[in-house]
């Protein structure tokens, strides 16, 4: 892996956030594939992703089953099966939602100052760019070796992740069909 110099590093940053500071919203499809070294199978979910500015995201599962949530500022819903029933909550109360949507709102505000102090950074490729996250935190290195974030050729959206764990499993999550600035309703995040 190599290491960027420090002023193509800022001018991908740059890049990035000048793209980023353009984008309210944005939606998509996304296709999901589990890797683990004890399974002989790939586990596959799809879904669909929505984002607006000021903090409201939605990930839904529409495969194999239904699940998902949806977060608004620091109020939280999530949603199992066709039921209908949801459970309502503060984000901070579910650690893995308060992470997850803590890296899409730092991904989605490009704010690389925050990254910064939880990650080394590595610029993998310029072209489409493709970043390399290191964690800094001895507990994050726990249960993360790194994360590989690919941009799409105008650096305006994410158009896939992969994420590493100490023991060689990985999810790698492609993110598809995706619109921009396209108004979402409320409704979606409540």
């Amino acid at each position: 892996t190599r290491f960027e110099n420090s002023d193509n590093q800022n001018r991908i940053f740059s890049e990035i956030a000048n793209s980023a500071s353009q984008v309210e919203t944005f939606s998509c499809d996304f296709l999901q594939e589990k890797y683990m070294s004890m399974l002989d199978n790939v586990l596959i979910s799809k879904g669909r992703l929505y984002y607006k500015r000021n903090k409201r995201l939605r990930w839904e599962i529409n495969y194999p089953a239904t699940s998902g949530f949806a977060v608004n500022g620091d109020q939280a819903k999530r949603w199992e099966g066709d039921s209908g029933r949801t459970q309502t909550f503060k984000v901070n109360q579910v650690p893995f939602i308060k992470v997850f949507t803590d890296k899409v709102f730092s991904w989605a505000r490009a704010d690389f100052k925050r990254l910064k102090k939880r990650y080394h950074i590595k610029v993998l490729s310029d072209n489409p760019i493709k970043l390399m996250l290191l964690p800094i935190s001895p507990q994050e290195k726990k249960y993360l070796d790194n994360f590989q974030i690919s941009f799409a050729a105008d650096a305006s959206y994410v158009s896939a992740v992969e994420i590493h764990e100490p023991d060689d499993d990985f999810t790698r999550i492609h993110f598809l069909n995706t619109v921009i600035n396209h108004p979402l309703n409320d409704s979606l995040f409540n």
